[in-house]
């Protein structure tokens, strides 16, 4: 897990593998007020793009998640947003198993589960060995809008980097 804000992107750009440089820099350059809620495509499947808005809610109310296929790079438009976050440690109870589908497995609750303060510029990327539960309430519930990129784990690999080869299960 990486947990930066925009205003540092030059300085995080150049330790990051190019998949993960090119979701940075879409997050720098693109006014996501001006997009209409949705999914694009950045570089096909390979790296795409969810903007998304919803309410905040208690953590009690929301799953942890992780996604094997894809790494997620989380960053926070408008509002405020915690995330919880810990190590994939292989003890978690699964709720609902949907990899297969929707690369996205559910757990009922996560070990060591730490939180992140998100505000707007805010951004996270989560690993396929990172738990997280995303959207919940920092003050009460309230609004969000935020983007999601995806990037596919194995176009790390085609980049050189050895992330792509990490294996998970």
């Amino acid at each position: 897990m990486l947990f930066s804000h925009l205003r540092h992107a030059e300085q995080t750009l150049s330790t990051l593998p190019e998949p993960l440089q090119t979701a940075v820099r879409h997050l720098r350059d693109t006014d996501f007020e001006k997009l209409d809620v949705g999914n694009y495509d950045l570089r096909g499947r390979d790296i795409y793009v969810q903007v998304i808005e919803l309410m905040t809610k208690p953590p009690s109310e929301l799953r942890p998640e992780v996604h094997r296929e894809y790494i997620d790079v989380q960053f926070l438009c408008r509002g405020r947003e915690r995330i919880g976050v810990a190590d994939d440690s292989g003890n978690n109870e699964i709720a609902e198993d949907l990899l297969a589908e929707r690369d996205i497995r559910f757990y009922r609750d996560m070990e060591n589960e730490t939180m992140l303060e998100m505000v707007p510029g805010s951004f996270a990327i989560f690993f396929p060995w990172d738990v997280h539960r995303p959207a919940c309430q920092a003050d009460g519930p309230q609004p969000i809008r935020k983007v999601v990129v995806k990037v596919r784990l194995a176009a790390l690999s085609q980049d050189g980097g050895p992330l792509g080869a990490h294996g998970v299960g």
